[in-house]
């Protein structure tokens, strides 16, 4: 269920760690007899070839999350929503140095998610509930970085379903990227994060950086090296340079 990059891409990275975990759920409110707060098992892999890119995408889309930098405009500037491109990601993935995946079995739709999930306080939990798997269970979470293996690394990505948001799924992603950065002793990581994310990433550690550096994006849509004669005219995501006319067409 991965993709065939990854096989060569396995021999590099850290290590290829999976671990069950169990997270809180959310539901608030007195506990039933027998019962307590749900507690829903997770399994968090680094192993690249755990990820089926299909359903990596799918993820990007319940998130609201974009690959895509330089979105699609529409004639009035709304963006226009675009399938994840399966064999770009494929290839971002087989180059990142640490891929973070997290599987579920009990994850619930935005509409199920005020719903509490209850497992019994008492009997054995192993027979009660069936080992999550990235074989059985659902994509919930995920988070990469890259890295030049020796000096600097960055996070990108990191993603939690919605109806499994604020139970610190997020937060063990990130964890997780950064003990095996540091593991290889690299200490310069930086996250790539939005304003709405920036709270999250403070509570896992980042801060301003000592040196006041701030991230900026190349922002040149086109060359003027040819004297600037040249029409930008855009195609779909492309720029493309085209001459101007030097007189009326005739076909």
């Amino acid at each position: 269920m991965g993709f065939l990059a990854a096989t060569a891409a396995a021999s590099v990275y850290p290590s290829a760690y999976m671990e069950l975990r169990w997270v809180r759920g959310r539901g608030k409110g007195k506990c039933e007899l027998n019962f307590k707060p749900s507690m829903i098992p997770i399994y968090i892999s680094t192993n690249p070839s755990d990820i089926n890119p299909q359903e990596l995408s799918r993820l990007f889309i319940s998130c609201n999350h974009s690959c895509n930098r330089f979105p699609i405009l529409d004639s009035r500037d709304r963006t226009i929503e675009e399938a994840v491109d399966i064999d770009k990601l494929c290839l971002a993935l087989s180059h990142s140095f640490v891929v973070v995946s997290v599987f579920s079995s009990l994850a619930l739709s935005d509409d199920e998610s005020s719903k509490r999930l209850m497992v019994p306080l008492l009997g054995n939990l192993a027979q009660r509930v069936v080992p999550v798997t990235p074989s059985n269970g659902q994509l919930v979470g995920f988070g990469r970085a890259v890295s030049d293996v020796g000096l600097t690394a960055s996070i990108h990505d990191i993603m939690v379903i919605p109806s499994l948001r604020q139970m610190g799924i997020g937060r063990m992603i990130v964890q997780r990227i950064l003990r095996m950065l540091t593991s290889r002793e690299i200490y310069d990581i930086a996250a790539l994060c939005s304003e709405e994310e920036r709270l999250f990433f403070e509570a896992c550690g980042f801060g301003n950086d000592i040196l006041g550096s701030t991230t900026m994006m190349y922002a040149k849509t086109a060359s003027t090296g040819f004297g600037g004669s040249q029409m930008v005219k855009r195609a779909g995501r492309k720029l493309l340079l085209v001459p101007p006319l030097r007189g009326p067409l005739h076909l």
